[in-house]
């Protein structure tokens, strides 16, 4: 129905890393870990008792000691993280500068330390708070969509306490605000010196590798095309274009969601031999190679993190997206404590006839009486989107460019391929169609922040003149053209997209790039030096191209066959 050629999506691409092998099963992971103080340092999320108990029965030493031992007590650390949550709201808090060992009582670590006497096993959050250097330091890592997953099924609960119950989304909040941002400054060192990596997404398939084939992985990647593993997720507005073209599990309702690159969220593969799906979080490459995924830059504007996200949002046969509008930057600064803010675009990968996107507001509008509306709809009335907002007709590859603060949503009977910067969760919804989320209950509506930041003169002139299919050519060569399509002088992304029936040149030119195959049915990525093997992307596929890569070439695999790129890269200003 969607696609004129068989679907050749792959949900799960690896990284190969030649000469390394690892290890899957309690038995065969014990048997690696020969040393007499054994320390298993866990990301949040991890099952803490089952790696404790697994390896107590097979290793026998002398001395278990759990790290929550020593924690403080739940409500102390609830009064510890209170100031980053904010108030009741849902969804927002504050990013936290608290260090992991604010978690501990000082006195119980101290207590601990005097246990650890011949042969012993650490585990939990803080091991290394307990033994700084054992004898044999295993890192056991989850990636974040496999800890949201875990959320949802109640498995487990943020750092410290016991609130597995509480509603995911809750449980989510914590933990991007706070548990994230304390156990990822205690991985970074950490991942640099681990002799072991544990992969602890599976529970009935534990996988072991010493840090350095794991680290010789990042490598690998860091310098050469690879995709991180796309995860999909229903949504109240979702759609049936993932279903067919991504070749899903049809039993779910819809897609809405496909996070294809968000490395904050996304996991990466790594192949040690026959094992081609040893998981990490793919954000442990930024934090472990952050230069040359990056260049130098845009880490110097960015730092270890990766500013670029490629996602899918899909409402084929769904409904709208809530209209909403995103904080300007200094908003989001001195609000919630982060350094840039989620600009984006919406790039139409593909579109029903009736495909609309509503951008900007109409020519002439009253501020005042908008914002009412909103209120009173939000109070249990309807609120008339067309009467205050611009609804311009979309077809494919038409480019919607979103900077902060203007008001905004998709229709139905799209697939957008958002392309934005990275502070995805700062979405003030304005408008959600009277209709409920998938728990049967209103989401969150933020008219309160949304009036605070809405730029009301980006009216229907301004719109049309600065925001819709800003297409103009750049280049041309043997069989390609390259098109500059946004984004938004306000905006620190650029996009270039390239149509072609020949091999196309492209270079890092020492920042990282970001691009999706948007039409055609598969090309190849090349190395003129051969510094890389021979990458193949298929349709739809979102990939990245580490800035050390330097130059690179794409050319469709069928040759003469019609394909096209969008590119993403941060402007140098």
């Amino acid at each position: 129905m969607y696609l004129s050629h068989r679907p050749n999506y792959d949900k799960a691409p690896f990284v190969n890393v030649p000469g390394h092998a690892c290890d899957i099963g309690w038995d065969a992971i014990a048997a690696r870990l020969t040393g007499a103080v054994v320390a298993i340092e866990c990301y949040p999320g991890v099952h803490e008792t089952e790696v404790l108990n697994e390896l107590r029965q097979r290793l026998k030493p002398a001395v278990v000691v759990h790290t929550r031992e020593a924690m403080l007590p739940p409500a102390e650390i609830d009064k510890l993280v209170e100031p980053f949550l904010g108030d009741n709201d849902p969804v927002f808090g504050y990013l936290t500068d608290l260090n992991l060992e604010q978690f501990f009582d000082a006195g119980k670590l101290a207590e601990l330390r005097k246990r650890i006497r011949g042969s012993a096993l650490i585990v939990g959050v803080g091991a290394t708070l307990v033994e700084p250097q054992p004898d044999v330091l295993v890192y056991a890592d989850l990636a974040r969509w496999e800890a949201q997953l875990r959320f949802r099924r109640n498995e487990t609960g943020n750092l410290g306490v016991d609130n597995q119950t509480l509603a995911a989304g809750l449980k989510y909040k914590r933990a991007f605000f706070v548990d994230w941002r304390v156990a990822d400054r205690s991985k970074k060192p950490l991942l640099r010196r681990c002799d072991f990596v544990l992969d602890a997404n599976t529970r009935a398939e534990p996988k072991l590798a010493t840090g350095d084939a794991v680290r010789e992985g990042l490598r690998l990647a860091s310098r050469q095309p690879f995709r991180v593993v796309p995860f999909f997720d229903p949504a109240p507005w979702g759609g049936q274009w993932m279903k067919e073209v991504c070749q899903l599990n049809p039993t779910p309702k819809n897609y809405g969601w496909c996070f294809d690159c968000v490395p904050e969220e996304n996991s990466l593969y790594l192949s040690f031999g026959a094992v081609k799906n040893f998981e990490l979080p793919a954000i442990d490459l930024v934090f472990q190679n952050p230069r040359e995924l990056l260049g130098d830059p845009v880490h110097a504007r960015f730092g270890d993190e990766f500013p670029i996200r490629f996602d899918f949002l899909d409402t084929m046969d769904g409904g709208n997206l809530s209209l909403q509008v995103h904080p300007l930057t200094e908003y989001i600064q001195q609000t919630f404590g982060m350094n840039y803010t989620q600009d984006e675009s919406y790039y139409l990968l593909d579109a029903g006839k009736d495909a609309t996107v509503y951008l900007g507001l109409k020519t002439g509008g009253n501020s005042a009486e908008m914002i009412a509306a909103l209120e009173a709809a939000q109070a249990g009335g309807k609120f008339d989107a067309q009467k205050f907002v611009n609804r311009w007709p979309a077809k494919k590859h038409d480019h919607f460019l979103i900077p902060a603060g203007t008001v905004h949503c998709s229709g139905k009977n799209t697939l957008v391929l958002e392309i934005s910067a990275t502070p995805y969760i700062f979405t003030f919804k304005l408008w959600d169609w009277d209709r409920l989320g998938l728990d049967g209950k209103p989401r969150p509506i933020h008219i309160n922040h949304g009036k605070e930041v809405i730029q009301w003169h980006r009216d229907a002139e301004w719109t049309k003149r600065e925001l819709v299919n800003r297409i103009t050519p750049v280049t041309t060569g043997d069989g390609w053209f390259e098109e500059r399509t946004g984004l938004h002088e306000r905006e620190f992304i650029e996009t270039r997209r390239h149509w072609f029936a020949k091999l196309v040149p492209h270079d890092t030119q020492g920042g990282v790039n970001v691009l999706n195959l948007i039409e055609g049915e598969e090309a190849i990525v090349e190395s003129p030096s051969n510094a890389f093997p021979p990458f193949v992307v298929h349709y739809a596929e979102t990939f990245i191209v580490p800035a050390a890569t330097g130059a690179y070439t794409i050319r469709p695999r069928t040759t003469g066959a019609r394909c096209g790129t969008i590119k993403a890269y941060v402007r140098y200003c």
